[in-house]
């Protein structure tokens, strides 16, 4: 019964969205107050149904309704309840699901806190939404049905991927589509200004939150991720430059760069036509996400679906979002005015430059993602884009964008002047000069690439300190209260460029200084390895849940005498196995043990020692934190009215039909 209610509700999402895009759009241009609140009660009832509907389907696998074709391919009664809830969206129509729930669950939020919206703003942007409903909800209905029944049921069910039965795997998602889907709300906020003819600073003012609210989970999401296949894969690495990750990647680049471009069309009415390309092409790389991991072109760890029709589908739905979308900004773009003019050595100035190297990061993972397509589309031949190229493209464009970083936030608005500048960073250049000088002291010269880069990660974290540091000093008559009063977008900014230093600092460490080591131990055996003794005591048998476990038990000897255990898994599910890494986890590095095959008695243990390695992880969750932390700010606060710069009109608006 479950299966036909939640069939029942997509249908009914189904026709609420097209009410969500036909009559808001419609009332809008007819100037109709009903035809708009119809729009934001139809977009709020379409919540409502892709909530129950997702509920249904989670239902059914939680209680292990095998009559369900999608649960009977991917869970089974020996599967822990957590993994079988998360198998939900572990699938293609599941995702889909997924997906399309959070379409609706932001169309909703627009519905609901929208109410200080122009109403014309606000209904156009839920039509927006609708005709987004609409494509996936149809897809989803026609193509990829999650509710499909099978006769007669069958008494067990197979398992959800081994791979993906990991706790990062219950959040990782749902955090990942909390990105990418958040991002459809900058995108009908732009084409919803390009319909109106009109961007002011209120425009920003309200997509700046969402683009934050969208940012935040792709970030964790993507921290999330790395960290999963660093301790699940049982490979040592944390980013492979895979295809389906390089896809989470684009976005958040473009994501960035809006960021930015919003903040100066908020405060300034500059960059306007820059910010409407951003917030389109941001979320059409979100789609492109999409369309990698359930077209086939790929093989991926990540990859839902290998069925090319499907594939066809959603590169209809980019190419026409996209494409309508990016018409409508050509035919309004020679309207389009800048604002506000500035000079090039200007916080304006400086986050422009930011958002070029930001385009051209983004611009550079694209082209290495999809060559190996074109080229086999247009020439047949097969080739791999791999680390190599990434080391020789994108690293020297991110550098001297983390270099520029500091600079941004201590620039004023409007213009500045060099010797100003240099001023305001002379601390951070120096905590930076030290670290590099510390870092050439311990590496030694033939490292200096490496101490270098620790530089320039110091760089980064004490030019977070001083954005707070810079009020302080100069509310210092009064420290106490310059403290208090200052907002938490200042905080959330700090922590945001921190944790960047803090990422590269990790960088650093594990690609300048990890070793590794391959061989083959028995029960007894004792190897010398990074400063530490390692002896294999014991491969024992153990029982999961669903899983039998090979477990190496080994005994390390640290330097000065810490001693500790680790156990490495080999586990074999029904279909495949799996590997579980043993991780001794330190702010100074971590060391690594990944049990392979059995062999002559034993087994492959591959070793890795990786310093600084857990600094990745801790800088892109303090990012993420940061810009938490900015949402809370009560000046992005959704629905709180603002005091706003003088409007920036982009284009005459139509005038309503008669």
């Amino acid at each position: 019964m479950l299966a036909e209610v939640g069939q029942f509700a997509l249908i009914l999402a189904l026709l609420l969205a097209v009410v969500q895009a036909i009559a808001p759009l419609w009332g809008a241009q007819r100037g109709e107050p009903v035809l708009m609140a119809l729009g934001r009660t139809a977009a709020i009832l379409q919540a409502g149904f892709v909530i129950l509907a997702f509920g249904c389907l989670a239902a059914s696998y939680v209680a292990c309704d095998f009559s369900v074709a999608l649960v009977a391919e991917h869970s089974n009664t020996q599967q822990p309840l957590a993994y079988r809830f998360a198998a939900t969206w572990g699938s293609h129509e599941g995702s889909m699901l997924l997906w399309v729930l959070i379409l609706a669950v932001y169309g909703g939020g627009v519905a609901l806190f929208g109410q200080t919206l122009r109403e014309t703003l606000q209904a156009r942007v839920l039509g927006v939404q609708g005709l987004i409903g609409v494509a996936f909800l149809g897809f989803m209905i026609f193509t990829s049905n999650p509710f499909l029944r099978l006769s007669p049921a069958p008494l067990e069910g197979t398992e959800l991927n081994p791979l993906l039965q990991d706790p990062g795997l219950v959040s990782h998602p749902p955090l990942l589509y909390l990105g990418y889907v958040g991002f459809s709300v900058a995108f009908a906020f732009a084409v919803a200004a390009l319909i109106e003819g009109r961007v002011d600073a209120a425009w920003a003012r309200w997509v700046r939150p969402w683009v934050l609210a969208a940012w935040v989970p792709l970030t964790a999401g993507i921290t999330l991720g790395s960290l999963w296949a660093y301790y699940e894969l049982g490979w040592g690495g944390w980013w492979f430059w895979d295809p389906v990750e390089n896809a989470s990647l684009m976005p958040w680049l473009l994501g960035t760069a809006l960021l930015h471009s919003a903040l100066v069309l908020e405060r300034r009415g500059a960059l306007v036509s820059w910010t409407i390309l951003l917030s389109i092409l941001t979320f059409s790389l979100s789609l492109v996400g999409t369309f990698l991991v359930r077209s086939g072109i790929l093989t991926s760890v990540h990859s839902f679906a290998v069925d090319p029709q499907r594939g066809v589908y959603i590169l209809g739905i980019i190419t026409a979002t996209t494409g309508a979308a990016l018409a409508l900004y050509a035919w309004r773009a020679p309207s389009l005015r800048t604002g506000a003019l500035f000079a090039p050595l200007s916080r304006e100035g400086g986050i422009t430059l930011n958002n070029l190297f930001l385009v051209a990061l983004a611009a550079t993972v694209f082209l290495g993602t999809f060559s190996p397509v074109f080229i086999e589309i247009l020439k047949g031949d097969k080739i791999s884009v791999g680390p190599p190229y990434y080391v020789r493209t994108f690293a020297p464009l991110a550098i001297p964008l983390l270099a520029l970083v500091v600079f941004g936030p201590m620039l004023n608005w409007k213009r500045d002047s060099i010797a100003a500048v240099l001023k305001r960073v002379r601390i951070p250049a120096a905590i930076a000069a030290v670290a590099m000088v510390l870092g050439l002291i311990t590496v030694g010269w033939k490292a200096v690439v490496s101490a270098l880069a620790v530089g320039l990660a110091a760089w980064l974290v004490a030019g977070a300190a001083a954005i707070p540091g810079r009020r302080w000093w100069a509310g210092r008559a009064n420290l106490g209260r310059s403290i208090r009063t200052t907002p938490p977008a200042v905080f959330g900014l700090s922590l945001a460029h921190a944790g960047l230093g803090l990422l590269l600092l990790g960088i650093t460490g594990v690609t300048a200084w990890h070793s590794d080591k391959v061989l083959t131990m028995r029960p007894g055996d004792s190897t010398v390895f990074a400063g530490r003794t390692l002896t294999l005591q014991s491969i024992d048998l153990a029982n999961g849940p669903n899983y039998q476990a090979r477990q190496a038990r080994f005994d390390i000897t640290g330097r000065g005498g810490e001693a500790y255990t680790l156990i490495a898994e080999r586990r074999a599910y029904a279909t495949s196995q799996t590997t579980e890494a043993a991780i001794h986890v330190s702010p100074l590095g971590n060391f690594y043990i990944s049990g392979g095959d059995e062999q002559n008695g034993g087994i492959v243990v591959r070793l890795w020692s990786h310093p600084l390695i857990v600094w990745i992880w801790i800088g892109g969750f303090t990012m993420a934190l940061g810009g938490l932390v900015s949402l809370c700010d009560r000046r992005l606060r959704l629905g709180v009215a603002a005091r706003a710069p003088r409007p920036v009109p982009i284009a005459a608006a139509p005038a309503p039909a008669e």
